[in-house]
């Protein structure tokens, strides 16, 4: 199960979230952007419960991110 998560992060600190996000399990890309998210990754999981656990474990305790949208891919 593949899905995109977009976040936004508090500022001042995009490099560093970028930086644990490409050393998180899981994570296969994370990328700084331009527009309304400051941060996109690409993250998999076997299963949407592993995927939860994922980013309550693992990506919304990062230093800096305050809030994400997650965008489940259907292929």
């Amino acid at each position: 199960m593949k899905a995109y998560v977009l976040m936004h992060i508090r500022v001042g600190s995009i490099s560093e979230v970028v930086k644990n996000l490409q050393r998180t399990e899981g994570v296969h890309e994370a990328h700084m952007t331009f527009g309304p998210y400051d941060i996109v990754a690409e993250i998999e999981a076997n299963d949407a419960k592993t995927l939860g656990l994922l980013l309550a474990t693992r990506i919304h305790p990062i230093p800096g991110v305050m809030d994400t949208t997650t965008l489940l891919v259907t292929d």
